[in-house]
């Protein structure tokens, strides 16, 4: 652990060496003038001199074999165990219970540490609470952080407003500010990403530097890793995206129900759901396209396929619905069918149907529009040959052209050369 008991042997030397400000008598068993109370060898100071209580801190209780050691001029301090708060100088209201705690605190205040090895390395900063063995253990200069569980926070060393509930939540933190940390081993490899939150046991585990994450539930999250703005509720996620929301996994999550959607009216677009799950729009602007082109004599086709009714086998007893049948669909037009993640047909994409539809509509008024052309122009002719009808001598003559105009319409002649001799 970090630099927890590398100095057991170097600071029994010091043990032996002449006190300077020893805060007790000689007898390490009682109190000062000043309020202080050390109870062990060399707590507060005190190695069996009696020249001590030369100092300006009070209010100090120390209890355990060098406890507050080092103490000067700090006020109002609570060290319990082998070497807890062993080198505070000017630190005030700091609570060390543990050996080891805040050990090499010297002018930090206002730190709580409960548990062995909690704080030790922590120097000037203050207002940080670390709770279980090791917790915050390398922090030098980060303060108001919150470390609930062993090994907490073990490796932040200047990061600053970061909670951490959990073994070894935010455990590899140095420098990252502002993270959420709830679970066993929740933003386990953070070293620099900042206000991230993770709720759930190894809840965003493999994340680096990513920032703005937030996480909820068992591993969520666990595979990003260096990603930022992310949502992940009951989904691991995916290393190195951004501004991804996920929620669920397939194929665990089966179904989704969410309130306040049915029947309340909005307007926008319509949403579309992918194989993978992933819900969007369909856009329009012809920024969004390429190659575009008439659909032409694509829609042909469209006459063979086959609109039916039917009744879903999951609500038999339901409505009757229309549609179309998607593996019928596929033999026509392959683009228009929706296929899940392993291939398999799933449902039409009725969306394209309506451009479609429209389009064989368009051929079709541009027929109808040239057949009233023609109708047009022989109903013209029709008139024009009525009006001659009555240049006709005999009624022989208007019988014979009568019938080689009948021979002409049904031949598909022109008649004009009829009605110009006559």
């Amino acid at each position: 652990m970090k630099n927890l008991y590398r100095f057991s042997l170097s600071f029994g030397a010091i043990a032996l060496a002449a006190a300077v400000h020893a805060q007790v008598p000689s007898t390490n068993g009682t109190s000062d003038t000043q309020g202080n109370t050390g109870i062990g060898s060399s707590s507060l100071g005190g190695t069996g001199s009696t020249t001590a209580a030369t100092i300006a801190g009070y209010y100090n209780t120390a209890a355990g074999f060098r406890a507050l050691y080092s103490n000067t001029n700090g006020v109002s301090n609570i060290a319990v165990g082998y070497d807890a708060l062993y080198a505070n100088s000017t630190g005030d209201n700091n609570t060390a219970v543990g050996n080891e705690a805040l050990l090499f605190n010297s002018g930090g205040g206002n730190n709580t540490a409960l548990g062995a090895g909690a704080l030790a390395d922590n120097e000037n900063s203050s207002n940080n609470t670390a709770i279980g063995v090791a917790a915050l253990a390398a922090n030098k200069q980060g303060d108001y952080n919150i470390a609930s569980g062993v090994e907490a926070l073990f490796d932040n060393t200047t990061g600053s407003y970061n909670t951490a509930s959990g073994y070894q939540a935010l455990y590899r933190n140095t420098t990252g500010d502002k993270n959420v940390a709830a679970g066993y081993s929740a933003l386990y490899s953070n070293t620099t990403g900042g206000t991230n939150s993770a709720y759930g046991i190894g809840a965003l585990y493999a994340n680096t530097t990513g920032s703005y994450n937030t996480a909820l539930g068992w591993h969520a999250g666990y595979d990003l890793t260096t990603g930022s703005n992310n949502i992940d509720i009951g989904n691991q996620g995916v290393a190195r995206e951004n501004g991804i929301i996920r929620i669920g996994t397939s194929p665990t999550q089966t179904a989704t129900y969410i309130a306040g959607i049915y029947g309340t009216s909005v307007s926008g677009n319509a949403v579309y759901v992918s194989s993978t799950g992933q819900l969007g729009v369909v856009v329009s602007s012809e920024r969004f396209k390429t190659e575009i082109a008439p659909m032409g004599a694509y829609t042909e086709k469209l006459q063979q396929l086959r609109p039916v009714t039917f009744h879903l086998k999951t609500d038999p007893k339901g409505a009757r619905q229309a549609g179309l049948i998607a593996e019928e669909v596929a033999k026509v037009y392959p683009d228009l069918v929706i296929r899940d993640e392993k291939g398999r047909i799933d449902g039409v994409r009725y969306d394209e149907l309506a451009p479609m539809l429209l389009n064989e509509m368009q051929q079709q008024q541009h027929e109808v529009q040239r057949q009233r052309q023609t109708i047009a122009a022989q109903a013209a002719q029709i008139r024009e040959l009525k009006q001659r009808q009555q240049q006709f001598a005999t009624k022989a003559d208007l019988k014979k052209f009568t019938e080689e105009l009948q021979t002409a319409l049904a031949t598909g002649h022109s008649t004009d050369q009829l009605v110009a001799r006559r």
